[in-house]
């Protein structure tokens, strides 16, 4: 899926809210292409807390991730919104929604814009596949023409063609 590879629009630091009891925001490295989200394990190397970096020419393979946890992969096909921004102190909280109604809930620092990156990628995605499905349905209709009814021909019927 994502992992396969793809061109990496942005990638940096995020915080997701875990599922478990206490709630807790922990940093997730977040990659974010064409087609959907990938989370994944900070780098150890990775000291700064708000560190990203814009990159307009690579793409990402699962061997050049430079991970070892679990990586979660949040494609733009099970994503049904991305909402609830809300701005408190330093931070922008915003929560990604599956297509089966699962909220997973994320935070970054206000000037680094993740909610409005997310929401940009999954609506150009919603669109190429809108636009993708509207030239397969032409495709179909023009695979379709209705072919003349017989004893429609050229000919009137009951006449002779013309000889000269």
């Amino acid at each position: 899926m994502l992992e396969s590879g793809g061109k990496v629009l942005k990638e940096g630091l995020l915080e997701k809210r875990s599922d478990g009891l206490l709630q807790l925001w922990k940093k997730k490295r977040c990659v974010l292409t064409e087609e959907g989200v990938l989370l994944l394990p900070p780098k150890q190397h990775d000291h700064h807390p708000h560190h990203h970096h814009q990159h307009q020419h690579q793409h990402i393979h699962p061997q050049h991730t430079g991970h070892t946890g679990k990586v979660k992969q949040l494609h733009f096909a099970n994503i049904k919104t991305v909402d609830c921004v809300e701005r408190k102190g330093k931070y922008v909280y915003f929560t990604v929604v599956t297509t089966e109604g699962k909220e997973i809930d994320f935070r970054c620092p206000q000037d680094e814009g993740w909610n409005a990156e997310i929401t940009l990628q999954m609506v150009q995605y919603k669109n190429r596949q809108a636009v993708l499905a509207v030239r397969s349905t032409r495709q179909k209709q023009q695979l379709l023409v209705v072919p003349a009814p017989p004893g429609h021909s050229k000919t009137p019927r009951g006449s002779a063609p013309s000889v000269a």
